[in-house]
């Protein structure tokens, strides 16, 4: 145990010094996930004139949640660990005693600590401009958005290293991802809260992890009414799925990436 937490203490300190020196990026990087405050404003606009069971001010609001949960769960594993294979970066990791899956998600979760004074400045501008949105969750739902924020990265990076392991067969796993994105982009709440969505369309969608990775830790943060214990057991449910065929492709690639001699 002793040994776990002083590789774990290593990790995410040398990451986070690590992404510290690219501060300027960092803060670029929080401004490309401000899609849903371009969004905010088109469904306010429309909240003003149709019926969508939400009023301007909460559409201010979910788009603010979705915006905090999306800078929580950034990933881009995929594209590092195409990297590696591809350009035989992986061969040394696997000669180190630990899956060499920790290093990225070390990196993960220090940029995380690193990205968060830019989100904070970020949310008090937007207070500023839409003050009679600002909102306090209680302490209850606070901490149930923490835990949920928290297995929705792990879903999310979960999803997206299975999907980088296909780079043992493919030279371009990415584009894997990219097919996945507009998906994700569509059903996870970030183009749209799902309350705006046909009941017929919600019921099969809320059966996908999509509406788990953005829209379900959004709406817990914003008090909307939502299913917690579904919820958590849907999000657990796909992580175990993806899990079984994570660790079945990397068997698997193993094979591959030293069959080719990398």
């Amino acid at each position: 145990m002793t040994k776990f937490i002083r590789v774990t203490k290593t990790l995410l300190l040398t990451y986070y010094a690590y992404m510290l020196e690219y501060r300027a990026e960092l803060f670029l990087w929080a401004l490309s996930g401000t899609l849903p405050f371009i969004l905010m404003g088109i469904w306010m606009q429309a909240a003003e004139t149709g019926q969508f069971g939400l009023k301007p001010v909460d559409f201010a609001r979910y788009f603010l949640a979705a915006f905090i949960v999306r800078q929580t769960n950034v990933v881009w594993v995929i594209w590092e660990f195409e990297k590696d294979v591809v350009q035989g970066r992986l061969s040394p990791k696997l000669l180190q005693p630990i899956d060499p899956v920790w290093h990225h998600f070390a990196a993960h979760v220090a940029e995380r600590f690193a990205r968060f004074p830019f989100i904070v400045g970020l949310v008090l501008f937007f207070f500023a401009l839409y003050p009679q949105s600002f909102w306090l969750p209680s302490l209850g739902s606070f901490l149930l958005f923490l835990l949920v924020i928290a297995i929705a990265f792990c879903l999310r990076f979960l999803i997206q290293y299975t999907f980088a392991l296909f780079a043992f067969w493919l030279e371009r796993a990415s584009a894997i991802e990219q097919f996945w994105f507009l998906i994700y982009l569509f059903l996870s709440g970030i183009i749209a809260p799902l309350e705006v969505f046909p009941e017929s369309v919600r019921n099969v969608v809320l059966w996908t992890p999509f509406p788990y990775l953005v829209h379900f830790p959004a709406s817990i943060l914003m008090g909307l009414p939502v299913d917690v214990g579904r919820g958590i057991l849907v999000m657990l449910g796909w992580g175990l799925l993806f899990f079984v065929c994570n660790r079945w492709l990397w068997r698997q690639g193993l094979k591959q990436y030293s069959g080719m001699g990398a």
